[in-house]
C-alpha cells in the first residue's frame, strides 16, 4: 500500500505517551500529517483513494506524516481506528464536501486518540480538562480544509501583545514586516513587489497590516500569522500560506504573477 511516510498507527510497540505534554505532541504530529494529506498532499492523497480498492482508512503519525492503508487486523487493535471505506465516497461526492467529511472523522479520531491515552495512563479530571484546553486552542482540521476557521480573540490578543513588543525588534525583523504588508499589496494589484519601502510611514501601515492579519491562519498548517515570517496569499482562493507550508521563498515570490496553492492547483489539474 502506497503512504504519505508513514510507518505504522504508533512509532513503534512501546510507543506510549503517558503525561499531558506528551500526548499533546503526539496529537500535534498526527494533526499535522493529516493536514498535509488533505492540503498540500491532496492530489497524492486523491489517488491512493481508490473506490475500487477494499476499505481503506488515513492515517496520521507522531512524525507528520501520513498514511491511507487497510485498518488494523487486532480486536481490539492497539489505538482506536479511523473511520473505516473513506476511498467509496470519493467518486460518489463533491471533492470539496469528500475532504471536508474526511477531515471531520480526523478530528473525532484526533481527539479519540489523544483520550485513549489518557484513560490508559489514568489523567485525572484536571489533566483532561488541561488536555482538551491544549487541543482546543488550534483550530480543527475540517476549519482549515473547508476554509470556515473560526476567528479566535485569543489569537488576537496574542498577536496584539506580538505587535506591542515589534519596535524592540532589528532590522533584519522590520524587513520582515515590510515582506508581509508588500504581500498585502501584492495581492490586489496581482503582482509582486517584495521590497520594503524606505520612508517612516511604513512602519505606521505595517502596524495596520498587523491588525488586519491578526486573525489569518496559514491554510495548510493552521497556526496563525506571524510578523517574522514570509506568507503568501493565494490569487484564487485567497487563502493565506507560510513561505515555508508552500515552499514559495520571497525571491522566487517576486517571479511569480498569479499565485496558486497546491488545492487549487491539483483542482485546477484534474478539471
Amino acid at each position: 500500500m502506497e503512504a504519505g511516510g508513514g510507518v505504522g498507527v504508533g512509532a513503534g510497540p512501546n510507543y506510549n505517551p503517558r503525561t499531558v505534554e506528551e500526548v499533546f505532541k503526539d496529537f500535534k504530529g498526527r494533526r499535522a500529517g493529516l493536514i498535509k494529506a488533505l492540503t498540500n498532499d491532496v492530489e497524492d492523497f486523491y489517488r491512493q483513494c481508490d473506490p475500487e480498492k477494499e476499505n481503506l482508512c488515513l492515517y496520521g503519525f507522531p512524525s507528520e506524516q501520513w498514511e491511507v492503508n487497510l485498518p488494523a487486523e487486532e480486536v481490539p487493535p492497539e489505538l482506536p481506528e479511523p473511520a473505516l471505506g473513506i476511498n467509496f465516497a470519493r467518486d460518489g461526492m463533491q471533492e470539496k464536501d469528500w475532504l471536508s467529511l474526511v477531515a471531520v472523522h480526523s478530528d473525532a479520531w484526533l481527539l479519540s486518540v489523544a483520550f485513549y491515552f489518557g484513560a490508559r495512563f489514568g489523567f485525572d479530571k484536571a489533566d483532561r480538562k488541561r488536555l482538551f484546553n491544549m487541543i482546543n486552542e488550534f483550530p480543527t482540521i475540517f476549519e482549515i480544509v473547508s476554509g470556515s476557521v473560526k476567528k479566535q480573540s485569543k489569537e488576537k490578543s496574542s498577536v496584539s501583545n506580538h505587535s506591542s513588543n515589534k519596535s524592540k525588534s532589528n532590522s533584519k525583523g522590520v524587513k520582515e514586516v515590510f515582506t508581509i504588508h508588500s504581500l498585502n499589496l501584492a495581492r490586489k494589484s496581482r503582482h509582486m513587489n517584495l521590497h520594503p519601502k524606505d520612508d517612516d510611514e511604513g512602519l505606521d501601515d505595517d502596524e495596520e497590516d498587523d491588525d488586519e492579519h491578526g486573525d489569518t491562519l496559514c491554510g495548510a498548517c493552521g497556526d496563525n500569522y506571524a510578523a517574522d515570517e514570509f506568507w503568501i496569499c493565494c490569487d484564487i482562493c485567497e487563502k493565506w500560506f507560510h513561505g515555508k507550508c508552500v515552499k514559495i521563498t520571497p525571491a522566487r515570490a517576486e517571479h511569480i504573477k498569479q499565485y496558486k496553492c497546491p488545492s487549487c492547483s491539483n483542482k485546477r489539474a484534474r478539471s
